[in-house]
């Protein structure tokens, strides 16, 4: 298990480096399941990294250690770059990323905590990641290791009312181990989250809430680690952090598209993809 220093002085060239692997990873997985969710794990794969890569604290040789840091992707739908960073972190083989949305595959469509090493909590049904890393938080709070909880939302997500109780219930314990992070695209299935159903101002929903919050670039890994120690420090209520991203963020054709919300690229595609992330065509 690396240290925290260790795991720390990874700084943001590294970590981009990191991102860039796992955008290439993801994409090939993708393409060969045939379908999934591209521009909705493009947008949050820059968070992730810095989670699994810098922050967290986490051992995959022993996926149980009391420990450990937890992490919660309520937004289960872009379980592809969680399964690409649990493959880098060491939770799986390579090859079983071959196996995406496969039959008894341990790499369903949406998270599994039964099937899959490092998975915490199954998500899927949008609303509820927050209440249970809530939960996680307090089971926690006395825990000898301080292991924090961090949550990562869509925005259209914040729709569901439940994430309000969930924000309420742990302002009133003071949680103050729990991180809630928003990636903050958009752009939900069916169009524009402001036309759709406006969520804004949504760090000031989560300040009235009781929590303290702050806005970030959700792509600059800078902004990331710096909105992640504020978050360590702070100590007397939970954290919310609303990362600005770019849905398809990494892959022009895809950025900014409702279209690629949950598809998965074709031959073509990948090649292009591939192209504009390594320089060189069919990596």
């Amino acid at each position: 298990m690396l240290t925290d220093q260790q795991r720390r002085s990874r700084g943001p060239q590294e970590l981009a480096e990191i991102a860039r692997d796992l955008r290439i990873a993801m994409l090939k997985m993708l393409h060969k399941a045939g379908s999934g969710h591209t521009g909705s794990s493009l947008s949050c794969i820059d968070i992730i990294t810095a989670l699994y890569f810098s922050e967290m604290r986490h051992y995959p040789f022993d996926a149980e250690w009391t420990g450990r840091d937890r992490f919660v992707l309520s937004k289960g739908h872009a379980a592809p770059a969680l399964y690409v960073a649990l493959q880098r972190a060491g939770y799986i083989s390579e090859q079983t990323l071959d196996q995406l949305r496969q039959l008894e595959s341990v790499l369903q469509g949406h998270p599994d905590s039964r099937r899959c090493p490092g998975v915490e909590a199954s998500t899927g049904s949008l609303g509820q990641g927050l209440s249970v890393a809530h939960g996680m938080a307090l089971a926690l709070r006395d825990h000898p290791e301080q292991p924090r909880v961090y949550a990562l939302l869509g925005d259209g997500e914040l729709q569901e009312g439940q994430i309000w109780e969930a924000a309420m219930s742990a302002a009133h314990y003071h949680s103050a181990n729990l991180c809630a992070i928003v990636d903050h695209n958009g752009l939900q299935i069916d169009g524009v989250v402001a036309e759709i159903m406006s969520v804004e101002p949504v760090d000031e929903k989560f300040r009235a809430f009781g929590w303290h919050a702050l806005t970030i670039d959700g792509h600059d890994f800078a902004q990331i680690l710096q909105a992640l120690e504020a978050a360590q420090n702070c100590t007397d209520r939970p954290t919310a952090i609303v990362a600005k991203t770019i849905k398809g963020k990494g892959v022009s054709f895809c950025e900014n598209s409702v279209a690629w919300h949950g598809k998965a690229p074709n031959a073509a595609e990948l090649s292009a993809a591939l192209a504009e992330l390594t320089g060189s065509r069919g990596e």
